[in-house]
């Protein structure tokens, strides 16, 4: 089985208008869900983090592709610079080592 891996560095899609950037991203998050095969993992981080986050568009979709057993993962520093450290609303806590690693061992890394 080949490793497939999400990788999100904002929390919107695309350059230009932001509001439909993050449209965008809502609806390829949701997307996600509806696939025959899965991601193993979905990476957060710089502005990404805010998608894992409480108030996010995306928490439900997230929750669920947790459920079905995607590993979500935001990185801490985001986190810390953000100031979103006690709002993380779905999966785990991650570092650069683990977030490096896990792009150096995917077969194939999707950035939307």
């Amino acid at each position: 089985k080949k490793t497939k891996l999400v990788v999100l560095s904002a929390d919107h899609m695309g350059e230009g208008a932001e509001e439909l950037g993050k449209i965008l991203m809502k609806s390829f998050l949701y997307a996600l869900t509806q696939q025959d095969e899965l991601p193993d993992t979905i990476l957060f981080y710089n502005g990404g983090a805010r998608l894992t986050c409480e108030d996010s568009a995306s928490l439900e979709d997230l929750k669920n592709l947790a459920s079905l057993g995607v590993e979500i993962l935001t990185c801490g520093t985001c986190l810390n610079h953000y100031g979103l450290t006690d709002k993380l609303a779905v999966g785990d806590v991650t570092n650069m080592y683990v977030i490096t690693e896990k792009q150096m061992q995917a077969d194939l890394i999707l950035r939307p």
